[in-house]
């Protein structure tokens, strides 16, 4: 008995000597998700950009997967970043267009991951206007945010930085990995940048970036609009009349210091009187105001890029690269000046498409691509399933796990669903809801009842509707037939979900 007994301690000292050993290191990856501010695929190397190069952000891509077909449900700030933490398309998180207030009293992932064992941190742009919650450290922009010397509100108070923001994001991001995780939990850091988010004011370093270059126009900056329905003629986001002189640096820009707005006006006052002597109209004006824009726009994503580096750069040399999953998104795709436009919020391509590349050594691929119809919905069950954590059945997206290991599913979704909420509001877009397939992509302007159809084969800038087309009679009805199909599944029947107390989760804070 003495022997059988001691042999059962023994055994019973082994077991719970391996538990110890597994709580002390979670060997579980890491997720470090990257996301930018209106960072459209078209100013990105890796999709072929023909307005700039982004060697760094090109790096996730040339070491993992990128997607080539990733999209949104609701091209808007706010609303994107809370159906990345809910799973759950905007008419069932309560959170359908900026200004509402996000509901941080529901189920999220960063919620979900911090019951399973993970360290959660979120640095940077958050814009839903309650404080984080299931996060174990937050360091967040003030709403929107300023391109210099942000104040940032953190769980013990208001800290009040001087500097550019895109660098101050990656500085508190690389301190949070150096200093301040739990090195013996797997974790999950949102890494979120304010750029390249209007007005796109450049940092110090990339101030002078393109000022010998002409930045190729889209074929599409002087569309007319004639062949779509009336929503296209009727918005205020066009580069000809929209952009306002802050826009285009044309005044002094608010909130330098003293140091910064010296360097500031020897980069801009020069151009200032280029313009004045140029005395610019018609087509030369538009063109003018394009390359000023653009190249603002290219300068601020020049800094994300550089950023970006600095933290894959500490991945790489500390190793933890090996054991981290790294995304790349924005949080919706931007308009560089097609259809003559610069914002969001539309169902055509340019703003509905977002990039992602995705990194995961040993596991996806160097160099891979994939075609299939990802979303932004699905980003929380991907973050789940990396995890080894249960996904919660009334998530919406679906993980895209087995895409990454390059083993699409048969019964991978052909067909994705959009709807934008925000009418009346900022540059007056129609609220919309539609269906994409392969091929195809049907609009709903459902307060005025208009229709777009666009055979993107046919069509790829989405110049043409066919709605109205007998050719496309069998098509279009299809299409509405999906349309209403994707509406039952995403339980979407006009309404919106309310939730009780949502400032529940918002503080006073002082200045720390």
């Amino acid at each position: 008995m003495t022997l059988r007994y001691s042999m059962l301690l023994g055994l019973v000292a082994l077991a719970l000597a391996g538990s110890v050993v597994w709580a002390e290191k979670d060997q579980r990856p890491n997720i470090l998700f990257v996301f930018s501010d209106d960072h459209g695929y078209q100013a990105l190397s890796c999709y072929g950009s023909k307005v700039n190069q982004t060697p760094n952000l090109d790096r996730i891509a040339k070491e993992g997967m990128r997607f080539d077909r990733c999209f949104v449900t609701n091209s808007i700030c706010g609303p994107s970043r809370a159906v990345i933490l809910t799973g759950k398309y905007s008419h069932l998180n309560g959170f359908v267009h900026n200004g509402n207030k996000f509901n941080g009293q529901q189920q999220t992932v960063s919620k979900l991951l911090q019951s399973a064992g993970y360290q959660t941190a979120v640095i940077g742009k958050w814009h839903l206007s309650t404080d984080p919650t299931g996060f174990d450290y937050w360091h967040i922009l003030q709403g929107q945010g300023p391109y210099y010397n942000p104040a940032m509100d953190t769980a013990d108070g208001v800290v009040k930085h001087t500097g550019y923001t895109t660098e101050i994001i990656t500085d508190l991001a690389l301190d949070w990995l150096k200093n301040k995780r739990d090195t013996d939990k797997p974790f999950l850091l949102m890494y979120q940048h304010k750029a390249p988010h209007r007005n796109w004011q450049p940092g110090p370093k990339q101030l002078n970036n393109y000022d010998d270059v002409t930045i190729p126009e889209p074929e599409t900056l002087f569309d007319d609009y004639s062949h779509r329905a009336s929503p296209a003629r009727n918005q205020e986001m066009t580069v000809e009349r929209h952009l306002t002189p802050n826009d285009l640096k044309l005044v002094p820009q608010r909130g330098l210091t003293d140091e910064q707005k010296k360097a500031w006006d020897e980069a801009y006052d020069p151009k200032n009187e280029e313009f004045e002597k140029a005395n610019l109209t018609g087509d030369d004006l538009i063109r003018w105001k394009y390359q000023r824009y653009a190249k603002d726009y290219l300068r601020c994503v020049d800094s994300v890029d550089e950023n970006v580096g600095r933290v894959l750069d500490y991945l790489d040399e500390t190793g933890l690269a090996d054991n981290t999953v790294v995304i790349y998104s924005s949080d919706q795709g931007w308009y560089l000046g097609e259809h003559g436009w610069f914002d969001k919020r539309w169902m055509y391509e340019e703003s509905f498409r977002t990039p992602l590349m995705v990194r995961w050594p040993g596991k996806v691929k160097p160099g891979s691509v994939s075609d299939a119809m990802v979303m932004n919905l699905d980003f929380p069950e991907l973050f789940l399933e990396i995890a080894g954590a249960p996904i919660p059945s009334d998530m919406q997206g679906r993980s895209f796990k087995q895409v990454l290991m390059g083993e699409t599913p048969s019964d991978w979704r052909k067909s994705v669903y959009y709807h934008y909420y925000e009418f009346p509001g900022a540059h007056s877009v129609a609220k919309h809801y539609g269906v994409r397939t392969e091929r195809y992509k049907l609009i709903h302007y459902y307060e005025l009842n208009e229709w777009e159809l666009f055979d993107l084969e046919k069509d790829p800038n989405e110049l043409n509707s066919v709605y109205d087309e007998a050719d496309y009679a069998a098509v279009k009805s299809q299409m509405e037939a999906e349309l209403e199909r994707l509406r039952d599944q995403y339980k979407d029947d006009g309404s919106v979900v309310q939730f009780d107390q949502p400032n529940a989760n918002k503080k006073k804070r002082k200045r720390a």
